[in-house]
């Protein structure tokens, strides 16, 4: 759920206690394993981290106006969501993530990038911090460029088949 809040203080406000705590303790793990560079907003109207102009001047390729995203932490409707977009561009991060998650022994519900939990006793928090403390900056910048310009898969053009008909006697 989209919110309109202008800043981060607001926006844990207007959130049920219960999701404002979880989302509280998920963003101070976070912000204590943040690389300094990187800036905490509100962004598509949810906690955002990214990394500003000041640092990347080319932004954020699909609107180079806007940062580039790091990371979002969100309540939406039937859950709740911390956005890792530094995982998004790093195959091998990704799968030290998963491994290291496997090992607690919690359940992992994430999608490319999308890690979704109801409550707070969902995650694994010191997994998360360390994920976070190992992205820094520059490897999220050279992970990020190198996706940009890895190529694209392009698809196969089929032969296009004449319809012939059979002549009818």
């Amino acid at each position: 759920m989209q919110s309109d809040a202008k800043t981060v203080n607001a926006y844990l406000e207007e959130l049920p206690v219960d999701r404002r705590e979880a989302i509280q303790t998920l963003r101070q793990i976070v912000l204590d394993n943040l690389d300094e560079r990187v800036v905490e907003t509100m962004a598509s109207g949810m906690i955002g981290y990214c990394v500003p102009h000041s640092v990347y001047p080319a932004g954020y390729h699909c609107n180079p106006k806007q940062p580039l995203p790091f990371m979002n932490i969100a309540s939406q409707k039937n859950h709740m969501a911390l956005y890792m977009f530094c995982l998004y561009t790093d195959a091998d991060d990704l799968a030290w993530f998963e491994k290291a998650w496997a090992k607690t022994g919690k359940k992992l519900d994430m999608g490319k990038s999308c890690l979704r939990f109801k409550k707070l006793d969902d995650l694994a928090l010191n997994v998360i911090g360390q994920m976070v403390k190992k992205m820094t900056v520059d490897k999220f910048i050279n992970s990020y460029e190198s996706a940009l310009n890895a190529p694209r898969p392009t698809r196969k053009k089929t032969a296009s088949k004449k319809i012939t008909k059979k002549p009818t006697r």
